[in-house]
């Protein structure tokens, strides 16, 4: 009997090894079919018949990663690691998956450990990398970031993004705007290019290290929009003027096409100057309209100086800009602005429930001057009051917050300004608080925006003809919110496609200037 008992545990013992076995390839099946539910009970049923199953535990992991699950993961991986200690692969994995719950202290010793012995394994120069950059071992993050290897342009992006950030703080400026710029040509239009193009701006610009051609920057733009209010009419009310305003035709489908062009012509340690030339055009398909085409003409030329301030990058910088407006090509109005900006990116903070989050701060003030054509009280001093002619002072600031390396924006920003008109119908003071978000969708590269925006304004005098809905001449009161929300799709050949939506309502205690307005556009824009 006891012999029959040493040869029956062997066996069965060997059978459920062989049935375990059968459920992990049908488990894999179900896996490569995305049948995950059905994977996960074929690897658990594996796990239950051969608790030493290291391919069950691996493939039940590689199920939860796959459904974006890294929490699920740890469990099986960690078994797999207790399992096979000095398997590089489980070690790997494991590793990855606390790097992807921020879990940097168990990730770090894993992935070290695997750099050691592998450093050319795919994609894990720019993990270890990360994980000394937080660790604020820049040294070792940038010899690390160089050893990556990765067929993935994100992962390419990334790696260049942090490089140069690593650069910038150990005070290599001149190789940082490399990285940065390189980071930029890969994906010109993904969310971490506007982060490169932030954190370069407050890095000591490079000197002479690029040929002229690459200091040109250019980006066309074509497209149509439909606009249900393009010459402003007043939303319904029981004032006579509004309503007979209202009559205006204003609905119209339209063609829309921008050039900018950005040249870098000095550039000499901490300082850089840029010349500028914008064109935009909006062509209204509806000839009932067509007064309301707009054309605007804008140069312009900044400077900027970049440096650090300890550990934190910075940059002033000045700007002077003209832009010259048609509408129905007649000349409508002219603008000389002057913009003050200065940037600080503060040190980044770790959140419980959100993890490391990283930081922009701009403080912004712009002076205007505005002139107006053709106004009635340029020629007949009985409407001086409703001239538009003005200058504009505004202060402000924007807060930026950034998580899981660009992933998600948001943005805070607060604005006060004042306009001194020089007709009293129109001279205010106000105050804008700006809120936006931006999120990089989980499917098909898209990335997603939405900004909102809302400006009151208490102008100073009484007004001068337009009555308020009281029927009386009083000083006006108005709140416009602005909502704009965009999704773009990157496309080959440095090629973007967008779907924007642009909405205004304007809320007035004078009816003539009470309206709302609704734009939806479709862009194909080029970027070299």
């Amino acid at each position: 009997m006891v012999v029959v008992m040493l040869v029956w545990f062997p066996v069965c013992s060997l059978a459920q090894q062989a049935d375990a076995e059968v459920l992990v390839a049908e488990g894999i099946l179900a896996l490569e079919a995305k049948q995950f539910d059905e994977a996960r009970a074929f690897f658990a049923r594996a796990i239950s018949l051969d608790p030493g199953h290291g391919r069950a535990y691996y493939y039940l992991a590689r199920c939860h990663l796959a459904q974006g699950r890294s929490d699920l993961a740890i469990a099986p991986l960690t078994t797999l690691h207790q399992l096979r200690p000095n398997d590089l692969d489980a070690t790997y994995q494991l590793g990855i998956a606390h790097f992807a719950l921020r879990a940097d202290e168990k990730a770090a010793p894993l992935l070290e450990e695997v750099f050691q012995r592998e450093p050319s394994r795919k994609d894990l120069g720019f993990a270890v990398g990360v994980l000394r950059y937080q660790k604020k071992d820049y040294d070792g993050a940038v010899a690390a970031l160089a050893s990556n290897r990765s067929s993935d342009p994100d992962i390419q992006q990334l790696v260049m993004f942090y490089r140069g950030l690593a650069l910038g703080i150990l005070g290599l400026s001149d190789q940082a705007q490399a990285e940065l710029i390189s980071a930029q040509r890969v994906q010109p239009n993904s969310p971490i290019t506007g982060a490169s193009v932030r954190i370069q701006e407050a890095l000591t610009a490079a000197a002479t290290r690029m040929p002229d051609t690459q200091r040109l920057h250019v980006q066309l733009a074509v497209g149509g929009y439909y606009d249900d209010n393009v010459a402003v009419n007043p939303r319904t009310s029981s004032d006579v003027v509004a309503e007979t305003l209202r009559a205006r035709t204003t609905q119209s489908p339209g063609f829309v096409t921008s050039a900018r062009g950005d040249y870098s012509w000095y550039r000499n340690g901490p300082i850089e100057s840029t010349v500028a030339y914008s064109y935009y055009q909006t062509v209204n398909t509806n000839s009932g309209v067509g007064a309301f085409d707009i054309q605007d003409h804008l140069g312009a030329l900044s400077g900027v100086y970049r440096g650090t301030l300890g550990s934190i990058p910075y940059e002033i910088g000045g700007q002077y800009s003209y832009d010259y407006m048609l509408l129905g090509l007649k000349g409508f109005l002219s603008r000389h602005t002057l913009t003050f900006p200065a940037a600080f990116v503060p040190p980044a903070v770790t959140l419980p429930a959100l993890g490391r989050m990283e930081n922009l701060t701009t403080v912004l003030y712009r002076y205007q001057r505005k002139d107006f054509y053709a106004e009635p009280g340029n020629s007949d001093l009985r409407f001086a009051p409703e001239s538009r002619d003005a200058f504009n002072s505004m202060l402000g600031v924007l807060q930026a917050f950034r998580f899981r390396q660009d992933q998600y924006i948001l943005r805070l920003g607060y604005q006060h300004d004042v306009e001194a008109a020089s007709g009293s119908s129109f001279a205010y003071s106000g105050d804008r608080i700006q809120a936006g978000v931006q999120v990089v969708l989980p499917w098909y590269d898209l990335n997603l925006r939405l900004d909102y925006e809302v400006h009151w304004r208490a102008y100073n005098h009484v007004q001068g003809i337009f009555l308020d809905n009281t029927g009386e001449l009083s000083a006006r009161r108005d709140i416009e919110q602005d909502i704009f929300c965009q999704i773009t799709k990157p496309l080959p050949h440095n090629l973007n496609l967008a779907l924007q939506y642009q909405g205004v309502l304007n809320s007035s205690n004078i009816p003539v200037y009470a309206y709302s307005k609704n734009v939806v556009t479709t862009l194909l824009t080029w970027s070299y």
